[in-house]
């Protein structure tokens, strides 16, 4: 299932929107994170600076086969060998990875789709008790230039909703605004049911 179209930008102005190791920080994923799984890599702008984070492996999951062959080739010529490629229709088939194993799960301007309450659910899946979801997406404000159509881009609030639904833990300490267009959200799996 794709997800619906966001108005994805080329690679060259993706790049300008983001400081992926400032972001990657913000969210504390450069704190001795183990494995960690990408829902959406896209054109691997977080993937690799991900992967010189971790200290395990990054699966990062794709439906375009396009996107993953590019993000395949980018980590083969910065020499990373901690990337795992799938092409994965996460939405439909789920992650395909063992219950409570990743570190840390990033939905990156992806909870526009039909299902984001699913996502989010297959996250807590996939995480060990104690690990941590990040969150980032389009402003919800009819002025940022890019992302998604107002009726399907999700608010802060949306996404706080939705994780706490799954069983997540959200503090708004948790709540960070990453200039020029976008927000981010940390979430918890709890270390105990």
């Amino acid at each position: 299932m794709k997800v619906r179209e966001s108005g994805m930008p080329h690679e060259e102005m993706w790049r300008d929107f983001f400081d992926p190791m400032k972001v990657l920080s913000i969210f504390g994923l450069d704190k001795g994170v183990g494995d960690m799984v990408e829902f959406g890599c896209g054109y691997g702008t977080f993937t690799l600076p991900a992967a010189r984070m971790a200290q395990g492996v990054v699966y990062a999951l794709d439906i375009e086969p396009e996107m993953t062959t590019i993000v395949l080739q980018k980590c083969l010529e910065a020499n990373i060998s901690n990337v795992e490629v799938l092409i994965r229709d996460f939405v439909a088939e789920g992650t395909g990875l063992a219950n409570n194993t990743m570190d840390a799960a990033l939905l990156f301007n992806i909870l526009h789709h039909e299902e984001p309450a699913e996502m989010m659910k297959e996250a807590f899946r996939v995480l060990k008790p104690d690990g941590i979801l990040a969150v980032i997406h389009w402003n919800y404000d009819s002025s940022t230039p890019r992302g998604p159509s107002m009726a399907i881009r999700p608010s802060p609030e949306q996404c706080i909703e939705w994780g706490k639904e799954v069983g997540f833990q959200f503090r708004e300490t948790g709540r960070y605004n990453l200039p020029p267009y976008h927000y981010g959200l940390l979430f918890r799996k709890p270390s105990s049911p």
